[in-house]
């Protein structure tokens, strides 16, 4: 790894010291995911986002000779981010989350242990620095189970037959108005603040998406001209939830809306907006990429088969830095007991943990030579954390060793949270 130099840096805006280092690592991260290349505004206005979170950002740099025909040594090979939130682990309770993004590798410079430097030394800085969990949302499915990481959350993409035959079975309260998406970017962030505090499995919104939300993000970075908005009023008259959308065009038949962003603080906010969209005149399709899996409104429909779904695809992987300071954090379902042998391949946060639960309230010890109940490694805990999977199905899948019987569905019971986890937040 001598070839390379590892520097971190906080980004900077244009006109300061250091912009031309956070511009040229702007680019190499687009560069990574195929992105056109953007105009200098865009950049500028990634930066502004990039300061505006308080992002660390990493890069790789070649040293030596670099080839003069190639891309400058100011341009990192690999490119790494990140950035704190808070992650809902069930019932209300928020915990810091260090949130990993912006992972590439120059398709030249693979194969020589670039990712696993970065990925391991900064979830090594992140236990260090008392965090118990870190976060992901991964481009390709396939890289960071070996890093830990396991699946907690789901989405699908759905798409909706609207028009005259859509109907809910019950009547919406019909609280909605349409509104000018400028008025999100300061409706957004408190609107989805409550959705955050109820839905386990939710990380906390970083800058972008009030942005794109108020209609000040395209895919270039400038005024999203086609984003029109709707929001739904609670019965104290203060809005609750909204919805930004997007004709695709008059060239695309049956004549179909796409749902930007759909945020819901409550039930009735959630099927309300719905409605709206399935009565929108002209329209007979709405798609949204970002659904829940278990989603109300196909049980709120008349017709069921309104909703064509596609095959639930992995959203949030969590990786548990510290199994203790994890599992004491949060709140369970049921009072129970379990001697738990987890495995991390990175010596993070393995061992054997009693986990006592006593009016859902956690208190985990050192197990020592206890016998385990369980034997999982550190990436299915994670994937049970915030209640993404049960237990049971992780000892029929394999991935868990039920040395006691009984103690997957115990285990289940203790990890189940209060409803059916969900991220809306990529990064």
């Amino acid at each position: 790894m001598g070839d390379y130099e590892v520097r971190r840096f906080r980004a900077a805006l244009p006109g300061e010291d250091g912009y031309e280092q956070t511009r040229a690592w702007v680019r190499a991260v687009g560069a990574g995911f195929y992105d056109k290349r953007r105009p200098d505004e865009f950049v500028a206005k990634m930066a502004g986002a990039l300061v505006a979170d308080r992002r660390e950002i990493t890069g790789a740099y070649q040293q030596g000779q670099v080839p003069a025909a190639s891309l400058g040594a100011e341009v990192p090979v690999a490119t790494f981010a990140t950035f704190r939130k808070s992650l809902n682990v069930g019932y209300g309770v928020l915990v810091p989350a260090h949130l990993i993004t912006a992972v590439t590798v120059r398709p030249s410079h693979r194969r020589r242990g670039l990712l696993r430097r970065l990925m391991t030394e900064d979830l090594e800085r992140a236990k260090a620095d008392g965090v118990a969990v870190a976060a992901l949302t991964a481009s390709e499915a396939s890289i960071y189970r070996r890093f830990g990481f396991g699946v907690a959350t789901s989405e699908r993409r759905v798409t909706v037959t609207t028009g005259p035959g859509f109907r809910l079975a019950v009547p919406s309260d019909g609280r909605i108005e349409t509104a000018d998406p400028a008025v999100l970017l300061e409706l957004a962030p408190p609107i989805f603040a409550r959705v955050h505090r109820a839905l386990p499995g939710s990380i906390d919104r970083q800058e972008r998406y009030r942005l794109a939300a108020g209609g000040q993000w395209d895919n270039d970075g400038g005024e999203d001209a086609a984003l029109r908005a709707a929001l739904h009023f609670g019965p104290d008259g203060e809005p609750d939830g909204y919805v930004t959308y997007a004709f695709r065009g008059w060239e695309h038949e049956p004549f179909t809306i796409d749902v930007r962003d759909l945020v819901a603080a409550t039930p009735e906010a959630y099927l309300a907006l719905w409605d709206f969209l399935g009565s929108l005149d002209l329209i007979r399709r709405v798609s949204w990429y970002e659904a829940p899996v278990d989603d109300p409104l196909a049980w709120a429909l008349e017709d069921q088969r309104a909703i064509h779904a596609e095959a639930a695809q992995d959203m949030l992987w969590l990786r548990i830095l510290d199994t203790s300071a994890a599992l004491s954090a949060r709140r369970y379902g049921a009072d129970g007991e379990l001697v738990l042998d987890v495995a991390d391949g990175l010596g993070l946060a393995g061992g054997r943990f009693r986990l006592r639960v006593d009016g859902g309230m956690g208190a985990i010890s050192d197990a020592g030579s206890a016998q385990p109940d369980l034997s999982l490694d550190v990436s299915e805990l994670a994937s049970m954390y915030v209640g993404g999977v049960r237990a049971t199905t992780l000892v029929e899948a394999g991935r868990i060793t039920e040395a006691r019987a009984g103690a997957a569905v115990t285990a289940e019971r203790m990890f189940a949270v209060e409803r059916s986890p969900r991220c809306l937040t990529h990064f």
